[in-house]
C-alpha cells in the first residue's frame, strides 16, 4: 500500500571546488532518504520521500570537490531551479583564506533565493560563503570554532558565536547556521524535524546514528590559538607563558621579563593577539587541564592546583565559562574515547 501526501519539499545545495564531499554527500543522502529509509528497515508500509533533493553549482559542469571526490550537478545557477530549501555545507578553508572574491555568480543568486522566500541553512564553514553574501550583516551566526578570527577580521559586521551548535540568523529561522564539521549531522536533523516532523527526525537520527550536539561547541574549541602578528615583544609574552603559566604571579612576572610598562603591555597584548593577557594565561591553564582530565585518572582539585589554581572554587567556574561543562562532565565526555582509541590500539599490536 502507498500512502499518499503532499509534494515533497524541493532542496537544493550548493556544491563548488571548495566544498567537503562528505558534508555535501551525507546531507544529500540523510535528506534523501528521509519518509523511505526507516520503513524500509523494518518493512512497514511504503512511503513517499519528504524531500526532493538536487545539486547546484555555479556552472553545472562536473568537477571535484575537497579531496578530489566527483561531483556531477543537477543544476547551474543559471537555470534558476525552484527551491524550498536552500543549503551551503562546509568548505574546505583554512583560518586565513579569503572567500570574499570567489564564486560572484553565485553569492548574488544566494542573495536572490533569499529575497525570494528560500529557507537557507549552512554548515560549518559554509557560513563563511553565506557571509560573503553580506545576508548576515548584523546579525548573530555560528560555524566551526576555528573561524572566530577569520568572522572577526574579514566580517567584523557578523555576531559570531562560536559556542551553539545552531544559531537562528533572524526570528523567524529564515537563516539558520550550524556549527563544527559534523554540525551537518544536527543540521540535517533540524531540517527534518522542522519542515516534517520530529517524529521523521527521530527515525533518521536513529537508522544514520546521528547525535545531536545539545552541549554546543565549547567543549571541542581549541582556546589557544596562534594568531599571526608581527609584535616581538608579545611573542616572547606568549612563549615565556607558555613554559610558565603555572606559575604564581605569572602576570607580574611575564609583565617584568617583557621590559615594556604594564599599561602598555596589555594594551599590545590584546592588539596582537585579540585577547587580554590575563586570558590568555586562563586559556593556558584550562586547556592543560582538559589535557589531564582527558589523559589521567588525577582527582580533579589535584588538576586544578597542578595547573597552577589554589581557588579549586574559582578553578571550577573558570572551566565550566570556558567549555560549557564541569570537569567532571568534560572528563566523562572525553576520556573514553581515548581510553577506547588506546584499548584498539593495544589489541592491533
Amino acid at each position: 500500500m502507498t500512502i499518499t501526501t503532499k509534494q515533497p519539499l524541493r532542496v537544493l545545495i550548493v556544491a563548488v571546488p571548495e566544498t567537503s564531499g562528505s558534508a555535501l554527500y551525507g546531507m544529500f543522502d540523510v535528506l534523501k532518504s528521509a519518509g523511505t529509509i526507516w520503513e524500509a528497515l523494518v518493512r512497514a508500509d511504503e512511503s513517499p520521500a519528504l524531500f526532493l533533493v538536487n545539486i547546484i553549482s555555479p556552472d553545472g559542469k562536473p568537477f571535484a570537490c575537497g579531496n578530489g571526490i566527483p561531483v556531477s550537478p543537477d543544476y547551474a545557477v543559471a537555470d534558476d531551479p525552484p527551491g524550498d530549501i536552500l543549503i551551503l555545507p562546509e568548505l574546505w578553508l583554512g583560518p586565513d583564506d579569503d572567500f570574499r572574491d570567489c564564486h560572484p555568480q553565485l553569492l548574488a543568486w544566494i542573495r536572490q533565493r533569499h529575497d525570494a522566500g528560500t529557507q537557507i541553512y549552512s554548515a560549518c564553514s559554509g557560513a563563511i560563503m553565506l557571509a560573503a553574501t553580506g545576508l548576515l550583516d548584523g546579525c548573530e551566526a555560528t560555524s566551526h570554532w576555528a573561524y572566530r578570527d577569520l568572522f572577526q577580521r574579514q566580517y567584523p559586521q557578523v555576531h559570531f558565536n562560536p559556542a551553539p551548535s545552531l544559531v537562528f540568523a533572524d526570528p523567524e529561522g529564515h537563516i539558520v547556521t550550524a556549527g563544527g564539521t559534523t554540525s551537518w549531522h544536527d543540521l540535517a536533523i533540524h531540517i527534518i524535524a522542522r519542515h516534517a516532523s520530529p517524529g521523521e527526525a527521530l527515525k533518521i537520527a536513529k537508522v544514520y546514528l546521528l547525535k545531536w550536539h545539545d552541549e554546543g561547541q565549547l567543549p571541542y574549541a581549541s582556546l589557544v590559538r596562534n594568531a599571526p602578528h608581527n609584535d616581538g615583544a608579545v611573542r616572547g609574552c606568549q612563549q615565556w607563558l607558555a613554559e610558565h603559566y603555572r606559575s604564581a604571579g605569572a602576570i607580574a612576572r611575564v609583565v617584568a621579563q617583557s621590559g615594556v610598562p604594564e599599561r602598555t603591555l596589555k594594551r599590545r597584548f590584546r592588539t596582537a593577539t585579540g585577547t587580554t593577557l590575563i586570558e590568555y594565561l586562563q586559556n593556558l591553564r584550562v586547556e592543560e587541564a582538559k589535557r589531564q582530565l582527558e589523559s589521567t585518572h588525577n582527582p580533579v582539585d589535584d588538576i586544578g592546583v597542578a595547573v597552577g589554581y589554589e581557588d579549586m572554587s574559582f578553578f571550577r567556574r573558570l572551566f565550566k565559562r570556558s567549555t560549557g561543562l564541569t570537569p567532571s562532565q568534560y572528563r566523562r565526555m572525553f576520556q573514553p574515547v581515548l581510553e577506547d582509541a588506546q584499548t584498539t590500539l593495544l589489541r592491533r599490536r
